[in-house]
């Protein structure tokens, strides 16, 4: 399998195909088994991978009241898999007329033939699911918007946000409540209400938030749903609207996404909202974040997640926080790095409760896209005990769209083991364990391996801390290539160390043999 050498992550496209389909992919890694991961995308497929997404397997998803996109795919405590979409079901029924859940309780293989909520009276829409598990008792909890009609302009017609749960594993559904006090328009633009992703908290709360005329508002529940705040609570405006145009796309928005940390660290009870806007220009959209660490009440300052300088395009955001470690993980493209449509994929990191962000790219190309073909609404990322995969649409021109992940199954891990797996290339994350190319962070072990294969520099500016070459072992850094070694080197006796290039030692030279 081959790796650019431009991303530290091995890229593993999942699927391919042409036309208005495979965009809007949804993951989700199986906390109890993080081997088990399963996906969705539009507009009825799903993909499932038993060894952590390095392979994968696609099938189509059916439904009595049909398939028509928006995916979400999560997993409770006890393995079962729930997979939310629109519908499009023949008469009686009409176009999104609900909200559909199917369950698989095989890791994805087979799915049931579902229930559903939200169905209302002829010509309401139901648009946009989102759903979160309550991991004390695996209740399901699923928020959406009901429009009365779909793009329309009727000044009577409006849009709300709607809650449904389910506390017998998704066979049933509550009626749908209201949590939205200011309604939206119909036009699936700025003030319509839509972006309502739900996230549990540490003691079974409900948080979510969403965008529409009055910019990022936000509402609670303390018992499971029953009952949430009569006042929604102002988080931030939107100065440029959440539906906006960006080159290259078929159509594009900054919609929200809400999460909170119930790990058992520092920033536990921590809610964490997501989104993008074009506050600083049409050419200048940006990757934001606010956070609350006291139930929503207050909201922290704006803090810009994309570390790059002003006047380039971030948009599509994703937000996952890591249940066991409390990193914050966001997924968005990006085009820092050219003048024109070219697309790269970003992961942005935070270890401090959105402080501060890392930024690296994970996508192994990038990819120009054509607003002649409709690419979807969104990413999405999810994370466990640092077992990390974002999933992202890429399309170039007007070919066949990809769906991708990456393998990053331990970004912070302090040290790093040559396998050797694939080449000889230092620069290839197949030849290490995890699946990364080291940083400037980490210590690297280079044992002996069969076959008998070790790493070559092949390209200039890579570092690490300090290396250990253990016996039988050797690393080479070629002629014309520079390597800088932040800590030590140490050479074990019968291991060998050749340098024709330019070292840069920060530490010591350990040498236990005189080679």
């Amino acid at each position: 399998m081959s790796v650019n050498a431009q991303t530290r992550f091995p890229v593993i496209p999942i699927y391919s195909g042409s036309g208005s389909f495979f965009n809007e992919p949804s993951i989700c890694i199986n906390p109890k088994n993080t081997s088990q991961i399963v996906a969705g995308s539009v507009i009825n497929d799903y993909y499932y991978s038993g060894n952590g997404g390095l392979n994968w397997t696609h099938g189509t998803l059916s439904s009595p009241w049909g398939v028509w996109g928006d995916p979400c795919v999560i997993v409770d405590t006890s393995g079962s898999w729930y997979y939310f979409h629109l519908s499009y079901p023949g008469y009686p029924g009409w176009w999104i007329d609900r909200i559909i859940c199917q369950k698989s309780t095989d890791a994805g293989h087979t799915w049931s033939s579902g229930s559903y909520m939200g169905l209302n009276t002829s010509p309401h829409r139901q648009d946009k699911p989102w759903a979160a598990v309550n991991r004390a008792n695996n209740h399901i909890y699923s928020t959406w918007t009901e429009f009365d009609d779909y793009n329309v302009s009727i000044p009577t017609d409006s849009s709300r946000i709607l809650f449904s749960k389910s506390t017998d594993g998704g066979l049933t559904w509550s009626s749908p409540k209201r949590i939205c006090r200011k309604a939206g328009d119909c036009l699936d633009n700025d003030n319509t209400v839509e972006g309502a992703v739900p996230a549990v908290g540490p003691q079974g709360q409900i948080y979510v938030a969403w965008a529409g005329p009055l910019g990022l508002m936000f509402n609670r529940s303390l018992d499971e749903g029953t009952t949430w705040v009569d006042t929604n609570i102002f988080v931030s405006l939107i100065p440029s609207g959440w539906d906006y145009s960006i080159s290259g796309i078929d159509r594009s928005n900054g919609l929200p996404v809400t999460c909170c940390d119930v790990s058992n660290g520092p920033y536990r009870g921590n809610i964490y909202v997501n989104w993008s806007d074009q506050r600083n220009g049409l050419t200048d959209t940006d990757v934001w974040f606010k956070r609350s660490s006291d139930g929503g009440n207050t909201w922290s300052a704006l803090k810009r997640v994309n570390d790059d300088l002003p006047g380039k395009q971030q948009f599509f955001t994703w937000m996952c926080v890591d249940q066991v470690t409390g990193y914050i993980y966001i997924v968005f493209y990006d085009r820092r790095n050219y003048t024109d449509d070219n697309t790269d994929v970003y992961l942005a990191v935070s270890k401090d409760a959105g402080s501060t962000f890392e930024n690296i790219r994970i996508s192994d190309a990038p990819f120009l896209p054509s607003s002649s073909v409709f690419f979807g609404d969104y990413t999405n990322i999810s994370a466990h005990n640092n077992v990390v995969r974002p999933i992202w649409t890429s399309l170039v021109g007007s070919g066949p769209k990809t769906i991708n992940t990456v393998l990053i199954d331990s970004l912070y891990t302090s040290s790093i083991t040559w396998t050797g797996s694939a080449s000889t290339d230092w620069n290839n994350p197949w030849n290490w364990m995890p699946r990364a190319v080291p940083t400037s962070n980490q210590d690297v072990i280079i044992p002996q391996v069969l076959p008998n294969r070790y790493p070559v520099v092949t390209v200039d500016g890579l570092s690490c801390r300090n290396i250990t070459i253990n016996a039988n072992a050797s690393a080479t850094i070629p002629a014309s290539r520079n390597f800088e070694i932040k800590g030590d080197l140490i050479i074990r006796n019968l291991a060998t160390f050749t340098n024709n290039g330019t070292l840069v030692l920060r530490g010591n030279l350990i040498n236990q043999n005189g080679n």
